[in-house]
């Protein structure tokens, strides 16, 4: 993704701490007392400018959400829908999602989004990749137990890699669609790149996948 420079970014999220959490790990295990509910709390791994996030919230008044986003560039936009839009039940974070073990503890998490993630194509660089072993070991110390990913992306050599990677963890495939848009899946929700990509015709690939605790 090529990013514009927005020198007042930073300015404009210091700004709107109600918005964008400053200091999130001081509110690791806290969450709740943030929205100031017990309602259940979905992050999305990779926000962007926050088109899903902001339609999910809309739509899900009874869920949390948080976006994370690392480039001030970007999740201004997102800052900028949510000052529009006033949602209580959406927060941003602007870190770095190597870094989610210092501001999410077990349990403070119910399900992560992973949206069009960038591929990393390279084998030397799989690593890198949002569905990597490393990775789905992280998101599983700031999930319930039984939590879930539920993963989007448009390339099918990172969808056939993440259910690989899936399998090889262990993790229960709930869902899955090779052509999203022309499943009858209910409720979606389009992100930018989404609707950019299906306009072009290109095929969604989607899938839910759940941690098994010990019950199950």
């Amino acid at each position: 993704m090529r990013l514009r420079n927005k020198p007042w970014a930073k300015d404009k999220i210091a700004k709107n701490p109600q918005y964008v959490v400053p200091n999130p790990a001081e509110y690791k295990g806290n969450w709740k007392e943030v929205f100031g509910s017990e309602n259940p709390l979905h992050i999305e791994v990779g926000t962007g400018k926050g088109q899903f996030l902001v339609g999910m919230a809309k739509q899900n008044p009874h869920i949390n959400y948080i976006g994370i986003e690392m480039y001030e560039s970007v999740i201004l936009s997102a800052l900028e829908r949510l000052i529009e839009e006033e949602l209580p039940n959406l927060k941003l974070l602007n870190v770095d999602a190597n870094q989610l073990s210092e501001f999410f503890a077990k349990n403070d998490v119910d399900r992560v989004y992973l949206n069009f993630s960038d591929p990393w194509p390279k084998k030397r660089h799989a690593k890198r990749r949002l569905t990597y072993k490393t990775f789905l070991s992280m998101y599983e110390n700031l999930l319930v137990d039984g939590g879930e990913i539920h993963f989007k992306t448009d390339n099918q050599g990172l969808f056939e890699y993440s259910l690989t990677s899936f399998s090889e963890y262990g993790l229960l495939l709930k869902y899955i669609s090779l052509d999203l848009h022309k499943s009858d899946f209910e409720g979606n929700v389009m992100t930018e790149y989404e609707e950019k990509f299906s306009q072009k015709g290109s095929r969604i690939y989607r899938c839910e996948v759940k941690y098994l605790n010990e019950k199950d």
